[in-house]
């Protein structure tokens, strides 16, 4: 037989079986075709092993890096019941059940990405075998995306690493090297990737690995009864304090694996079958595929092209010190980029380059990073209190004080100092990009480049661009961004630009409930309900109380009557109460910075009368604005497209993810109710903060929604 996505020759008895033939994708996935040449490529190994012309078979890859990185999401999205997303499942249970009866030994060699379906393939081998690359990382992530792995990884893990290491993988998605992989079990031998195919026919026996005194452990109490219901007890209370159980997939992944553990192979995978064929069509389903598409989306740069040469940024500079100053710099020494740090006190420099060393201290503990390769990483930093140097920065990033003309000021002087070619960006969280550049010579390679902090853990950054920023200049910003593996969203200028101008109206209403006499612990555990990460009043706390009353102004300012802030944050400030950053807030810190409750004199600047709301309702006082405010974002042309709206929420607030995005949610609940709603509250709550915007009543009239204009 001949294929066209799969390569198979028989050298010295050995069939070789190569992925990712005649593919013009850097990832091999699983696609229609390739699933139907995989079946009939297996059906002809079984013929030629049963005709004793071949003494094993090895899976590998063509592609360098790459092994198998599952079943094509493409694929999966367009699975429109249950039915048919059982039946696809059972496609591939059908191959690897094939795989794994072979009357020959098999062995997968693994050198580069294995997730999903590609592991899946792997464990229906006699052994697995993978190369020591950095890229290599195998794991199930279907959990992320919803549904359960469906092609028998749910069956087959257990079995290879044990019931508690295949729970932690399956439930979380999380990734192993092979390093990792080999201590686990799951891989049976790590070598260079140039060695993997010469080592393969030495594991065609079934390799008997050492274990450990606790895997041993384990083994024996996998096999007991009450010892198994506890494991499964352990992991299900796990699942619930991290998801508060509005995650479907862990769930039912549980439910799958400890109602059927121990049953034949048939009866095992009908179960996960149906399991999956349920969970990817589902909402919270679709609505995770929906967030993995919009965010490879985000990876390739679609806004406009200038006609000059591309800008390569290769050696950058911070401009302000401190914790985020030096979480920038630490972001650049990742990329091999030899930073320069300035600021004008030693303080600054020392506080900015402690900064970077936690970063890359988290690095080294989570075994991501060598000691050796922490303490050159960190020497390429350079910490300077002039400009010596900075003619040789393709890329300055301007991260001082949040005060316009302090910031006009020292670009001015950064100006002069740097190579006419050199790009020229500001870290500011809502100063109008548009005014800060107006005294610059060449405004044209000036932009807003937005962290969220801490930079070493937020995805998101927020390209801001003005009327007479260059789009080479654009382009080579978000290349950048995508290169230091970050989310960038490209947004116009305006108060707060795109997160922090959403993020107000939250905050602010949150400041109103509690000044209606609507408790701290219920307005928080409102919000984590619905599925924030954290509450209005503890992400008040993290971001600095005194900063979310300086950008409150600020919106206040350029947006008008609808963000009048409430007085709750001068209170506060009046009273010392900044958050997480002096120990006291709306919730005590201890000095680990660990919240140890509630901050009573904090109680005592509230309402004495405690307002019982329903939780719906509040939740509807948080959460309606900010779908109000994105409308008006759209109108104003801030970013293009609803996607782009939700990503950034989602990647730079923590929205809910299962829930799409915020204006998918809004879509979902009905645009025609959420108008309701909002013209409910202007009359019960305040007409100007719950005033309708034009756009959404604009949507309603014409029977649109967010994702249809």
């Amino acid at each position: 037989m001949t294929y066209n996505r799969i390569k198979l020759e028989v050298v010295d008895r050995i069939a070789q079986v190569g992925f990712g033939l005649n593919s013009k994708k850097s990832m091999t996935t699983l696609d229609k075709e390739t699933l139907e040449e995989f079946d009939r490529l297996v059906k002809e190994l079984k013929t030629i092993a049963d005709k004793r012309e071949i003494d094993g078979v090895i899976f590998h890859s063509l592609i360098p890096g790459v092994f198998l990185a599952g079943a094509d999401i493409d694929l999966i999205s367009t699975l429109k019941s249950e039915t048919e997303a059982q039946k696809g499942a059972e496609v591939g249970q059908t191959i690897y059940s094939n795989i794994e009866d072979l009357p020959v030994p098999t062995v997968a060699c693994v050198d580069g990405v294995c997730l999903g379906g590609g592991l899946e393939m792997a464990l229906s081998c006699t052994n697995i075998i993978a190369s020591n690359s950095s890229k290599t990382m195998l794991g199930l992530p279907e959990v992320k995306l919803g549904f359960i792995p469906g092609f028998g990884g749910t069956y087959r893990l257990p079995r290879k690493v044990g019931l508690p290491t295949s729970l932690d993988m399956i439930l979380t998605g999380k990734t192993l090297n092979s390093r990792k992989a080999k201590k686990v079990g799951l891989v049976a031998a790590a070598f260079p990737p140039e060695r993997l195919l010469v080592q393969a026919p030495n594991f065609f026996k079934n390799q008997q690995r050492v274990k450990s005194g606790k895997e041993k452990l384990e083994d024996i109490l996998t096999d007991n009864m009450v010892a198994k219901k506890l494991i499964f007890q352990k992991a299900r209370e796990s699942v619930l304090k991290k998801t508060k159980g509005v995650y479907h997939a862990p769930l039912k992944i549980l439910d799958v694996m400890e109602n059927n553990l121990g049953k034949s192979r048939p009866a095992y995978l009908k179960a996960e079958s149906q399991a999956f064929g349920e969970l990817c069509v589902g909402v919270q389903s679709q609505n995770l595929q929906h967030i993995f598409f919009l965010n490879e989306g985000a990876k390739k740069y679609s806004g406009p092209k200038g006609e000059g040469k591309n800008i390569d940024l290769k050696r950058g500079a911070v401009l302000g010190a401190g914790t985020m100053g030096g979480g920038i710099a630490w972001l650049m020494a990742t990329q091999g980029m030899f930073p320069l740090m300035k600021d004008i006190t030693s303080d600054a420099l020392e506080l900015g380059l402690k900064q970077s060393s936690a970063n890359f201290s988290q690095l080294v503990k989570r075994r991501k990073m060598t000691f050796d390769q922490f303490e050159k990483k960190q020497r390429s930093i350079r910490p300077t209190m002039n400009f010596d140097g900075f003619k040789t920065v393709d890329l300055v990033i301007e991260a001082i004080v949040e005060n316009m003309e302090i910031k006009k000021s020292v670009l001015k002087e950064l100006e002069d100092n740097l190579a006419a070619d050199a790009v020229i960006t500001s870290n500011t969280s809502s100063l109008s990009i548009q005014e800060m550049c107006s005294d610059l010579t060449d405004s044209s390679r000036f932009a807003g480049l937005h962290f969220f902090n801490p930079v070493n853990r937020m995805p998101l950054v927020e390209i801001i661009t003005h009327d007479k920023v260059s789009p080479e200049v654009v382009e080579a910003l978000y290349r950048w961004v995508v290169k230091c593996k970050k989310v960038p969203v490209v947004v116009g200028d305006g108060p707060g630009f795109l997160v922090n101008r959403i993020l107000m109206p939250f905050l602010n209403e949150a400041a109103y409930l509690l000044n209606e006499g609507v408790s701290i612990e219920d307005l928080d555990e409102a919000a984590t309900n619905f599925g924030m990460p954290m509450g209005p009043c503890r992400l008040m706390d993290e971001v600095g109380l005194d900063v979310a009353a300086k950008v409150a102004d600020i919106m206040f300012k350029g947006l008008g009557k609808r963000m009048t802030p409430a007085d709750l944050s001068g209170k506060m400030m009046e009273h010392g109460f900044l958050g997480r950053k002096n120990s006291k807030g709306f919730y005590l810190y201890d000095s680990h910075g660990k919240e140890s409750g509630i901050n009573s004199n904090c109680v005592s600047l509230l309402p004495k009368r405690n307002s019982r709301m329903d939780e719906r309702e509040m939740q509807l006082r948080l959460f309606l604005p900010m779908i109000n405010e994105a409308a008006t974002i759209l109108d104003d042309k801030i970013v293009t497209d609803a996607g782009k709206v939700d990503l950034g929420l989602i990647m730079g607030l923590g929205f809910p993810p299962f829930r799409g995005g915020l204006l998918r949610y809004a879509d979902s609940e009905g645009l025609t109710l959420i108008l309701k709603e909002i013209k409910r509250l202007a009359g019960s709550a305040d007409a100007e903060r719950f005033r309708p915007a034009e756009y959404l009543v604009k949507l309603v009239d014409e029977g649109r929604n967010f994702y249809q204009s």
